[in-house]
């Protein structure tokens, strides 16, 4: 689903080199659900920004679902992500003046669905995270883990191949908090691979599989991860 070879990832200025990822080298296999972990700095960000095509790297190989995104230029990086990669950040980034039907119905104007397949999608993601008598409302009018539900819908309405979530918990209380990885358990084991960026490390206790990151480099990980996956899926997961 989703492989990197000896990444490496360089910020330049006339005067500073800044190494975020050096030989970074991770396999996540359909199905997963991986947390990335690590101190502030380390490299995360940097990671997940790459993983979802919003930033481009400095040297190594990289592909998403069998694609090798090298030499890809943004039109053709844009098209990879909106196909195949869904986005969930701490923030939420709800639009506020637009009711949650329309919050979700954006990034699906982008793809170009129909009116139709905009609606049926729309009606069941947000069936599907618990809010569907909730589409007229407007973000204000929600709490923060409701909200958080919301963006996850948002983000499965495309049917991506691949969630990405940036800190999904980072600005709920505990139960709230509970209730959003809770959800996301639920939509892993659907069968949609997640890879998601914690400070939380009872939030990553509950991933199948833990990724450390430190001075942009991955130092340790789960060798052995219990995948929740089809039976006939039989081909080993390894980091690279």
């Amino acid at each position: 689903m989703l492989k990197m070879n000896h990444l490496s990832k360089v910020y330049r200025t006339h005067l500073i080199e800044t190494h975020a990822l050096r030989d970074f080298s991770i396999h996540v296999r359909e199905g997963e659900f991986v947390a990335v972990t690590g101190p502030s700095g380390s490299g995360k960000t940097t990671f997940l920004n790459i993983a979802g095509l919003l930033e481009e790297f400095s040297g190594g190989e990289f592909w998403v679902d069998g694609v090798d995104v090298r030499g890809m230029n943004d039109d053709q990086r844009s098209r990879l992500r909106n196909e195949k990669i869904g986005f969930i950040f701490q923030g939420f980034n709800l639009i506020p003046d637009l009711n949650l039907f329309d919050n979700v119905d954006v990034p699906l104007r982008y793809r170009g669905f129909s009116a139709a397949d905009r609606k049926r999608r729309i009606e069941e993601t947000l069936s599907r995270v618990g809010l569907a008598s909730r589409m007229k409302h407007y973000p204000a009018e929600l709490s923060g883990g409701q909200q958080q539900r919301v963006a996850i819908a948002r983000a499965l309405a495309g049917s991506p191949r691949l969630l990405l979530a940036d800190e999904p918990t980072g600005n709920l209380d505990s139960l709230m908090a509970r209730g959003v990885m809770e959800l996301l358990e639920e939509i892993n084991r659907q069968g949609t691979t997640i890879i998601m960026v914690t400070h939380d490390p009872e939030l990553a206790a509950r991933a199948q599989r833990n990724v450390h990151v430190i001075d942009g480099q991955v130092t340790d990980f789960d060798a052995e991860p219990q995948l929740r996956v089809p039976a006939g899926n039989d081909a080993a997961v390894a980091l690279a």
